[in-house]
């Protein structure tokens, strides 16, 4: 059929259209034929046909998205259509011919093709619809039987003297006016439903990408109304406040944040009430289950084109990793402020040090002193040497350099240190303990700065149980992978307190009267030249434990994965 072929591959059936017309000039058509023409039996045919094609297209179109019956919607119709000219025909011939007042009926069959065909399809329902037309007039003009009358008929409608000239011109005129306007019109609305179609489609996908990009930011992002009301949290909100959206939204937000972050609530109402916007601001709040933790806050007015207050934006991120690293950058600007100084200075100490220490060790052997003078002198000799030990400290500090990576030896470095202690002032009253899945364990790194890291380490530990009974333990683990080995060393003392925890690493700070504070100044500096990762974990109730953690031999040096965080309390200095 010529209409499947001109209908638009892109055009959709709309039910919402399309089948009130077809079903009105069904209805009409039927009124016509049974109340106004008593049903006469010549139409039957046509009616029946019409009747059938009309529920098959009826229900093919409800159903066409569901089953795919998009070429038989096409096909039905296009036979309902053809069926219904030709039924419009004969009701056309019955009731008058020229004179008929039912020739209106073709311009509801042309309106609603449209809907379907557009303007390329309605132009061929308009000729179909002419031919028809002019058929019936020359039919109802003409005499079967008669040839010579039959071409006079021809000869009168196509001549301009004559008035059905005219009747037929002007309903061929009126055919084809209405196939051009309805066709116009159901092009534009067809092109305007399609452009608002992709304007929806289009603000849709604006919308939900930008609701995407917020919702998932990593700054905390939330909006209030003019009113003070919460209307926007996004995902980050949630988790640096520890407030669901659900249970906010819609709040006002001086209820939300008046009893656990009250400084939050007043910078936001700040910008309700007399529109102060803060670009940069720090505050501290109660996040409840992670404590006080800083908070990093940038609010904006929205405001209508004619200023009419909108609400308030605010922007904020959790500071307490940003505080992190700059209280550590601080404390290692610090220590190599003094690493560049240390060397000098010790240098020019120890120099008159020696002289002074000698010439007082000489008047020591040479002169009998006694009583108040003795004790003098020995105070000076026993400080010198306490201040000979600080300064050799002092360059083991200072002289921490660049490191040479090779293969160590773990496993012999502790045991030469264990050694060491058990020779030294330990002994006695320290156990030494060593544990370890293999016996050897190669890792890489500088001999000598191991040593002394495990050195420094293990006197810190020895030197926590401040002469009591107690044990050290060495364990060295081997990751699964292979690739990492952590050497862990615990002691049973006492533990830390919270407040000395951050600054066990400072230079000179120490809880020991007799303490230099360099110990694990120089075991940080060690673990920094190496690019080793150093943590401890400590607890009043069992002690502490220092973890390193090396890349194994065969592994490129300059760095090592991140210790996880522990859940014992503190660390612990002495040294």
């Amino acid at each position: 059929m010529p209409f499947v072929v001109i209908m638009r591959q892109g055009d959709s059936q709309r039910p919402g259209l399309l089948l009130p017309l077809r079903l009105a000039s069904y209805i009409i058509l039927m009124a016509v034929v049974v109340v106004w023409m008593k049903y006469p039996r010549y139409l039957h045919v046509q009616v029946v046909a019409y009747s059938i094609l009309t529920l098959a297209f009826t229900i093919s179109l409800a159903f066409e998205k569901r089953f795919r019956l998009r070429r038989v919607t096409q096909l039905l119709m296009a036979l309902q259509l053809l069926v219904e000219i030709s039924t419009e025909s004969g009701v056309i011939y019955a009731t008058g011919n020229i004179y008929s007042p039912f020739a209106a009926l073709y311009v509801l069959t042309i309106v609603s093709a449209a809907q379907t065909y557009r303007m390329v399809g309605t132009r061929v329902v308009a000729s179909l619809v002419s031919a028809a037309y002019g058929f019936i007039i020359w039919f109802g003009l003409s005499s079967p039987g008669d040839a010579a009358f039959s071409m006079q008929a021809l000869r009168t409608i196509f001549s301009a003297n004559e008035s059905v000239f005219y009747a037929i011109f002007m309903h061929i005129l009126i055919f084809y006016l209405t196939a051009f306007m309805s066709g116009y019109l159901a092009e534009r609305l067809s092109n305007q439903g399609r452009q608002l179609a992709d304007t929806s489609l289009a603000l849709k996908r604006a919308l939900l990408e930008t609701d995407d990009i917020l919702r998932h930011l990593n700054s905390g992002l939330l909006t209030i109304d003019a009113g003070g009301d919460i209307i926007y949290f996004n995902r980050a909100a949630e988790r640096v406040l520890g407030y669901s959206e659900e249970r906010v939204r819609g709040m006002p937000c001086h209820d939300v944040f008046a009893e656990r972050m009250p400084e939050l609530a007043e910078c936001l109402l700040d910008g309700t009430t007399i529109r102060k916007a803060y670009p940069r601001r720090e505050l501290q709040i109660d996040t409840g289950g992670n404590g006080i933790i800083p908070l990093g806050l940038s609010t904006s007015i929205l405001t209508e084109e004619g200023g009419t207050l909108r609400g308030v934006i605010a922007i904020f991120s959790d500071l307490t990793e940003a505080k992190q690293l700059e209280a550590k950058a601080r404390v290692n600007d610090r220590l190599a402020a003094i690493g560049e100084l240390s060397a000098s200075i010790a240098h020019e100490i120890r120099n008159p040090l020696t002289a002074i220490s000698g010439s007082v060790e000489v008047l020591q052997r040479e002169l009998q002193l006694t009583n108040e003078n003795g004790r003098l002198m020995e105070l000076i000799v026993k400080e010198s040497q306490r201040l000979n030990k600080i300064l050799s400290d002092f360059l083991g500090y200072a002289r921490i350099s660049r490191p040479t990576y090779n293969k160590v030896e773990l496993c012999r470095i502790i045991s030469d240190v264990q050694e060491l202690m058990r020779r030294g002032e330990t002994s006695g009253h320290i156990e030494l303990e060593f544990e370890s899945d293999d016996s050897f364990v190669y890792v890489v790194g500088d001999d000598d700065l191991i040593r002394q890291l495990v050195m420094n380490v293990t006197l810190n530990a020895c030197e926590s149980l401040r002469g009591r009974q107690g044990r050290v333990g060495f364990r060295v683990v081997r990751h699964t992978s292979r690739e990492i080995v952590d050497l862990q060393i615990h002691d049973n003392g006492p533990g830390i307190a919270p407040e000395n925890l951050e600054r066990i690493y400072e230079p000179f700070y120490s809880t020991k009267k007799s303490g230099t504070g360099l110990g694990l100044a120089v075991v940080h500096r060690i673990c920094t030249a190496l690019k080793l990762k150093l943590h401890v974990d400590t607890d009043p109730n069992q002690g502490t434990t220092f973890i390193i953690r090396f890349k194994a031999y065969g592994q490129d040096p300059p760095s090592v994965p991140k210790i996880g965080e522990s859940h014992l309390r503190g660390q612990e200095v002495i040294g």
